[in-house]
């Protein structure tokens, strides 16, 4: 008897389940800008020719918080295979859920501390700055510009200056930062001491209140780069990717780095993150998907963009265009401890801010 064709063979073994078939699809849902993400998307599928990318966007201003919600309703029976996060919290926060997959990826040891799972579960890349943006023409002065975050509550900027609402996106990874790091922010002499008790640790409540009272609360931080390039405000606290597109396109704008004084908190970058979820439907595909968007190929792609993200490679080969105007402090932050008082924070403000509005 003669031997059987192999494709035969491998059929008879696939319709018993003893060779696993390629998977043809993978599952992304991505909170970042779709702008930014799909051609990425399209350049990983004519590396992987057969495998297609299903892309679920969310455009709400919550979108993140609408992503990880739908991923938490879906624990039972996920859909989803890999998550592009635009920032970090709440991907800390589904990491101790237990919903996402422990997994090696594929970069070097000397990754920046705090921005990998101890686990495995998620890494960080491609970050943002959280930086103030400041109108020329309304401020020509350099001296006079704002040097702190926290000077969002001092009175002579009163409904002058501006922030996103801090309930969502990279603006309430921002406030979960500050309420859980008080020991290591620090004022600067003669600014916004009003805040900071006998030890100089910032009073959490007493700031909050300000702020409330002085800044104007915008929808988004875009809403606030907006506002700053007409004129309608001095100044805001952003991200730099909303900054950068404001500056370049020729509006009297200048963005400052800010906490950079000896003994400041330090500019906050909040990265990018990628995890694969536990139980994905598509574990190899989404093993593929992963690596390929970690890799320094795509945070090089995303820096050169019009995002001007900050790589978190080691050594990498391109940097930032911001960075050619001034290098800046990281502010060394455990995210973890600030996802834990996501939820307190956000709820705390949220009261603070429905008070305020009902006076």
């Amino acid at each position: 008897m003669g031997l059987l064709p192999i494709s035969l063979v491998l059929n008879v073994l696939f319709a018993l389940g003893c060779v696993p078939q390629r998977e043809k699809s993978v599952v992304l849902y991505s909170a970042s800008d779709r702008e930014y993400v799909t051609p990425i998307l399209d350049a990983f599928e004519r590396s992987h020719p057969g495998t297609e990318i299903a892309r679920q966007f969310d455009v709400e201003a919550s979108k993140t918080l609408g992503l990880v919600t739908r991923i938490q309703n879906e624990k039972e029976r996920p859909r989803c295979d890999v998550f592009w996060n635009n920032e970090i919290i709440h991907t800390i926060r589904l990491q101790k859920q237990g919903l996402l997959a422990s997994r090696r990826w594929k970069v070097p040891d000397n990754w920046p501390k705090g921005f990998k799972s101890n686990d495995g579960t998620w890494i960080g890349f491609a970050a943002r700055a959280r930086v103030l943006i400041i109108n020329k023409t309304k401020l020509p002065d350099p001296a006079t510009w704002p040097k702190s975050v926290l000077e969002l509550a001092d009175e002579k900027w009163h409904h002058r200056c501006g922030l996103a609402n801090p309930i969502y996106g990279t603006t309430a990874t921002h406030m979960a930062v500050l309420a859980s790091h008080e020991k290591q922010i620090r004022s600067e002499e003669n600014v916004n001491a009003a805040y900071f008790n006998q030890e100089r640790k910032l009073d959490w409540n007493q700031w909050s209140d300000a702020w409330i009272e002085n800044a104007v609360v915008l929808a988004g931080n875009k809403q606030v780069a907006l506002a700053v390039s007409s004129g309608e405000l001095d100044w805001g606290l952003t991200d730099t990717d909303d900054a950068v597109v404001e500056k370049e396109s020729g509006h009297p704008i200048e963005i400052v780095f800010p906490d950079q004084n000896t003994d400041g908190f330090g500019t906050l970058f909040i990265p990018n993150t990628i995890c694969v979820l536990h139980k994905a439907p598509n574990p190899a595909a989404a093993s593929l998907l992963a690596d390929y968007l970690v890799s320094e190929k795509v945070e090089s792609r995303l820096t050169m963009g019009n995002s001007a993200q900050f790589p978190v490679w080691p050594d990498a080969k391109i940097k930032s265009r911001l960075t050619d105007s001034q290098e800046s402090r990281w502010a060394q932050v455990d995210f973890g401890i600030a996802a834990e008082r996501w939820e307190d924070v956000t709820r705390d403000l949220t009261q603070r801010l429905e008070k305020h509005r009902g006076r």
